[in-house]
């Protein structure tokens, strides 16, 4: 996997859907744990202390995930949201859908159809308000060069397909820049070129950013 959709952090989306008067809202959030999970899903529950149920699911970039039809009949809440989920192509998030009760029972299909309903319309309200975000595997790649150099190295970057993140000038300059893994092996080649053979770049191991 080399990149994947998630919620930008720190923020929430939210979407709702009813179906003869019982009213379902998903909450929709960015978590990169199953500690930060579990704290979201108590803050909804807190949110929501009259709710009769409140039905979380949670899936991590690192496969781990989690589901809970919070007293629903098996497979009919927890399941479906994180069905939702999987479809969208999303990882480090965490949704609770809350149901508040309007009097009439469901059914199985009936809670399926609305508890995924709801999820859906929440991840459409993160994409409306732009907190989708796309996380791409990138390779950092530091080097320290003459000032003379600085143009053609921040040329060399981009021809590269990089990004220079941070340029700090002391005696020489500390150029920092980030790459799709994999592209990085183009700038740091070019680079030696450059040096006549001498290696001037650090390279950091591969991570999950915003590219």
């Amino acid at each position: 996997m080399d990149e994947y959709l998630t919620i930008a952090a720190d923020s929430e989306a939210t979407g709702e859907f009813e179906d003869r008067r019982s009213r379902f809202i998903a909450q929709l959030t960015h978590v990169s744990s199953e500690a930060e999970a579990n704290a979201f899903i108590e803050k909804v529950r807190a949110r929501h202390r009259d709710a009769r149920h409140n039905v979380p699911a949670w899936t991590l970039a690192d496969g781990r995930e989690k589901r809970s039809d919070d007293g629903e009949p098996s497979g009919t809440g927890g399941q479906p949201v994180l069905d939702v989920l999987h479809g969208e192509g999303l990882r480090d998030v965490c949704c609770v859908v809350t149901r508040y009760f309007g009097g009439t029972l469901l059914g199985p299909g009936g809670l399926k159809r609305a508890y995924t309903a709801a999820t859906k319309e929440a991840v459409a309200s993160a994409r409306e308000q732009g907190q989708v975000v796309t996380m791409t595997l990138i390779t950092r790649v530091t080097c320290v060069i003459p000032y003379s150099a600085y143009d053609r190295v921040r040329r060399m970057i981009a021809d590269a397909g990089g990004q220079v993140k941070d340029s700090i000038f002391a005696e020489d300059v500390q150029v920092t820049a980030i790459f799709r893994t994999g592209d990085e092996q183009a700038f740091v080649a070019a680079m030696r070129d450059f040096a006549n053979g001498e290696d001037l770049c650090v390279v950091g191991e591969p991570v999950f950013g915003e590219f």
